[in-house]
């Protein structure tokens, strides 16, 4: 293995770091949305600690996988056959995870839609820390398998991927915060990152069942509809100052 030394002083150590960790940023960006939404169910004072505590424990299962990197990469294996269409390890744990996504983002709008007079009492309607943690750290695996196989296939040094991993959580980390408050305080954006939540789920399912959709599309879709809201908030302040 390289010394310490010898990989900090190579450009295409840091090269491949810088790489990886905007790509894990990158994949990052839709989990951020799901611990919004899940801490956003909680009592104010309590949401700010699930997150820390739950993408720290986030941090933790990432580098257990990095761990077992031989591990990892056997879940690609098919396992059976259905039809003849192949399932292997990570197909079921994408399918999973989608359906629980979109079982959430469901519940989420259906609660939202039903109790208009309280939007906020319903979401947190047997909310409990301990559940909303475990909840984040769940989806945060299921999300981290597809950026741990790109990290393995961008780096072939573990030291990079990890410190990778580590800076991309702590970016997560200080945007948690922002992101949250910021989806709390407009009902029409807490709803536009639900409907996101029905999209990375059906696309997560997709990829479980062997059809390959590119990330691009769906990021394009979400920076679109992201933008329109942007500018329908932008109207609603002018229209509110006239």
């Amino acid at each position: 293995m390289t010394s310490l030394t010898a990989l900090m002083s190579d450009p295409t150590a840091w090269a491949s770091l810088l790489t990886l960790t905007a790509m894990e940023i990158v994949l990052g960006i839709d989990n951020l949305i799901f611990i919004a939404i899940l801490a956003g169910r909680l009592p104010p004072e309590r949401q700010a600690a699930a997150r820390r505590v739950g993408l720290i424990l986030a941090l933790t299962s990432r580098l257990g996988l990095l761990a077992t990197i031989t591990w990892i990469m056997q879940l690609t294996a098919p396992l059976f056959s259905v039809l003849g269409q192949s399932f292997s390890g990570r197909d079921l744990i994408l399918i999973g995870g989608g359906l629980f996504l979109i079982y959430k983002g469901t519940v989420e709008i259906h609660n939202r839609a039903e109790d208009e007079g309280s939007p906020d009492t319903a979401t947190r309607v047997g909310a409990s820390f301990a559940s909303t943690v475990v909840q984040i750290m769940i989806i945060d695996i299921v999300f981290s398998l597809d950026s741990v196989i790109t990290a393995v296939g961008m780096a072939s040094d573990l030291r990079i991927m990890v410190a990778a991993v580590i800076i991309s959580v702590g970016v997560m980390l200080a945007a948690a915060g922002p992101l949250s408050t910021f989806v709390g305080r407009h009902p029409s954006v807490k709803m536009l990152a639900l409907a996101f939540l029905l999209l990375i789920g059906m696309t997560l399912m997709a990829e479980g069942f062997g059809m390959h959709v590119p990330k691009g599309y769906i990021y394009a879709a979400m920076a679109f509809s992201a933008i329109v809201e942007t500018l329908n908030l932008a109207t609603g302040r002018r229209a509110h100052k006239v």
